[in-house]
C-alpha cells in the first residue's frame, strides 16, 4: 500500500486483543511480559503480513491490521488460524490469555498521519466495537465471504453480527 497519500479505501479491519491480560500483566516482572509480548508480536505479524495483510499497530495486547478487499476471505480465514494459534501458545507458556478477533469491512482513510501509517474512520472504530468473547464478523465482513468461509459463522443479533459456531454469547443486561 502507498502509504505518502491519504486516500479512502475498502478493507477489511480487524481488531484483536487478549481476555486477561491486564490481570496476567499484574503477575510477572515487566522484562516476562515484554518477552512474551514480543513473541505474540512477531507470531502476529508473521500470520498477517504473510497473508496479504498488514499490521497497522500494536497498542500493549490489542493489534489493529487491515486487509484488501480482494483479500477478506483470506484475511478470515487467517484470523481464524491466528486465534487457535495465539490460543494455544499462551496455554502453552501457562498464562490465561486468549485472542479475541472482530472484523469489520468498510472504507477507511488510509495514510501518513504523524509519520507513521494508520487507517481511520468510522469503520475502524465499528469493528472495534464488535461484541464478542471468540471470533465477530459484522454483517458487511461476512457478505465478502466465500460460501465454504461463511458456514463457520451463526448469525447473531442484535444488532446483526456473525460470530464463530465454538464461540459463546457474551451476556450484557439490557440485552
Amino acid at each position: 500500500m502507498d502509504t505518502s497519500i491519504r486516500s479512502e479505501r475498502p478493507l477489511l479491519v480487524i481488531f484483536a486483543d487478549l481476555t486477561r491480560y491486564s490481570a496476567q500483566a499484574l503477575c510477572v516482572s515487566d522484562l516476562e511480559l515484554a518477552e512474551k509480548m514480543s513473541a505474540h508480536y512477531e507470531q502476529v505479524t508473521t500470520k498477517i503480513d504473510g497473508a496479504g495483510g498488514r499490521v497497522v499497530k500494536f497498542i500493549g495486547d490489542a493489534t489493529l491490521a487491515v486487509f484488501p478487499e480482494e483479500l477478506a476471505d483470506r484475511g478470515v480465514t487467517t484470523m481464524l488460524d491466528l486465534k487457535n494459534d495465539v490460543d494455544a501458545a499462551f496455554t502453552r507458556i501457562g498464562w490465561p490469555c486468549r485472542l479475541v478477533v472482530k472484523m469489520h469491512f468498510g472504507s477507511v482513510v488510509v495514510g501518513d498521519y504523524g509519520g507513521r501509517f494508520d487507517v481511520l474512520g468510522k469503520n475502524v472504530n465499528a469493528a472495534a466495537m464488535l461484541d464478542s468473547l471468540g471470533v465477530a464478523l459484522s454483517a458487511d465482513a461476512f457478505r465478502k465471504l466465500a460460501p465454504e468461509t461463511r458456514k463457520r459463522f451463526k448469525k447473531h443479533t442484535p444488532p446483526i453480527t456473525y460470530i464463530r459456531v465454538e464461540d459463546p454469547h457474551r451476556f450484557r443486561p439490557g440485552r
